[in-house]
């Protein structure tokens, strides 16, 4: 191998043999060179790859819930519960002290209908709904009958033109009852009987009494 041997000149086949192996040394070379950028490339292709997925729009304003931090609830001891105040008892009546308005009943009755101009007869029922007597003011200048229109107008007033003084304290038993009546003269009246004074006319109105602080419900009353 080293020493050729041929019927050409030994630097010819020196020549041939250097030859053959810068050749081998070119394709060993050029593979290798090949093989190199085969794996840039498809490291370059990864990275783009990675860089050209888009992050959701959702990850971009909400981090995932794993990054969240979620903060551990702190536990408040339980609050001393308020004192509620008791409710104050209501004590019994006395017997023989004032009947409040609470410890009686107070009603008015008219004759339902009457003619215009008629002088008619209301009466005041008051009566001791507690189970003990008790003393109740029924004096003149706190009993009143009112008149009504059904749009709330005020008609009448007893005391507007004939108003009575006195006194006259009760005594009521339980259950007594004691009526107070008036006779209203048929016509209109204001406050201390000024105005001109008429008959209403007919139609539908309502009565309502009164024993000072102590007020009826509203009583019905037809003028014909």
């Amino acid at each position: 191998m080293l020493h050729p041997v041929g019927k050409l000149p030994a630097a010819v086949y020196w020549r041939r043999r250097l030859v053959v192996l810068i050749l081998l040394l070119a394709v060993l070379a050029g593979a290798g060179w090949l093989g190199l950028t085969l794996l840039r490339r498809d490291a370059g292709n990864a990275s783009t790859a990675s860089a050209a997925v888009p992050v959701p729009r959702l990850e971009r304003v909400v981090p995932s819930l794993p990054a969240v931090a979620t903060p551990t609830p702190t536990l408040l001891a339980p609050a001393a519960e308020a004192a509620v105040p008791a409710t104050p008892a209501v004590p019994d009546p006395v017997a023989g002290g004032p009947c409040t308005d609470d410890m009686i009943g107070l009603e008015v009755r008219t004759p339902g209908s009457v003619a215009v101009g008629g002088k008619p007869t209301f009466e005041l029922l008051v009566s001791n709904l507690s189970a003990v007597p008790c003393v109740r003011a029924l004096d003149k200048a706190l009993q009143e009958f009112l008149l009504f229109d059904l749009s709330g107008h005020r008609i009448w007033g007893s005391n507007d033109c004939f108003p009575e003084s006195g006194s006259d304290p009760r005594t009521l038993a339980p259950g007594e009852v004691v009526s107070l009546t008036v006779t209203w003269g048929g016509l209109t009246s204001e406050p201390t009987c000024t105005g001109q004074r008429g008959a209403p006319g007919p139609g539908a109105y309502v009565v309502r009494g009164r024993l000072d602080t102590k007020v009826t419900a509203d009583v019905p009353l037809t003028l014909t």
